[in-house]
């Protein structure tokens, strides 16, 4: 496949050198001045989609990816598909999917799940939205670049998986920090505390696979000073978007809202910014009952 890849960063970077590594003509544009293995570069973005049979997008925004789209998608030959797999709110999802939909394209809003690692190893899990056909023109790739891709629904649902999947991972990082903030205070081990709530009733992944104390459960940033697999300001980013789309969809989530306020003090005024969102156990730890 001819493919076009605009976004090449920590996550866009990987994903477009796995791609070329399987043997795609992969042609890639970025702001920032970057060379990736088996990727040639591209002046523009509307260079790196003319004649590609799928366009790639990894963007910081829906701001963005509006603004990509609308660049790209004149450039496109009739019948391609674009693949967004940024994470942005349901509402640019959708409008860039009437875009291309008026334009003759295919289009599938995918965002991912696995971080930089998964990025590099292609473990990612892909949410997609749109058509069956839009779906099937991207699965492939999905799969070179992935381990796992479900498809969602029409355009906008890989996005609003996305938001409500990481509503529940801040929510429940913010309980299992407060947990472990409290077990300390209480003189229980945390140790202690691993082994029983990883095997009861109070399992998460939170818990379980990202435990945010050191030296406890599996391998985590909290092993590594906090050093980010998911960065606080990322979560941010995320629980803003759900907050977002709950205010368009008149839905009440008053614990994403509280983690949302939560974060941005954390990233904003007490240091979180650069640091994984697990980072919120020295958080509760320095403080007390306020």
């Amino acid at each position: 496949m001819k493919i076009g890849f605009i976004g090449l960063g920590n996550m866009g970077g990987p994903m477009a050198a796995n791609l070329a590594k399987a043997g795609h003509e992969v042609t890639g544009f970025d702001m920032a001045a970057v060379e990736i293995d088996g990727v040639t570069m591209a002046d523009s973005g509307a260079a790196a989609a003319t004649g590609a049979d799928v366009v790639i997008t990894m963007l910081p925004n829906g701001a963005i990816l509006r603004h990509v789209a609308a660049e790209v998608i004149p450039a496109m030959t009739k019948g391609a598909a674009l693949v967004d797999c940024s994470t942005v709110d349901v509402d640019s999802a959708r409008a860039v999917a009437q875009q291309a939909a008026d334009a003759g394209l295919l289009f599938v809003d995918a965002p991912v799940s696995g971080g930089i690692g998964g990025a590099a190893g292609g473990t990612l899990t892909f949410m997609a939205g749109g058509t069956a056909e839009a779906f099937a023109a991207a699965e492939p790739l999905f799969d070179i670049m992935g381990q796992k891709a479900v498809h969602c629904g029409e355009a906008g649902a890989g996005q609003a998986a996305k938001i409500c999947n990481n509503m529940i991972l801040g929510v429940t990082m913010i309980a299992t920090c407060e947990a472990f903030a409290l077990a300390d205070k209480l003189g229980l081990d945390r140790q202690k505390m691993f082994d029983v709530v990883s095997t009861s009733s109070g399992y998460s992944w939170s818990m379980n696979a990202y435990c945010p104390a050191p030296g406890v459960g599996p391998q985590s940033p909290a092993d590594n000073g906090y050093q980010p697999g998911f960065a606080a300001e990322l979560m941010l980013k995320d629980l803003g978007l759900s907050q977002q789309a709950a205010e368009s969809a008149d839905a009440d989530t008053p614990m994403g809202q509280l983690a949302m306020e939560l974060y941005k003090r954390f990233v904003e005024d007490e240091g979180g910014k650069g640091k994984d969102f697990s980072a919120m156990l020295p958080r509760f730890s320095e403080r007390g009952r306020s």
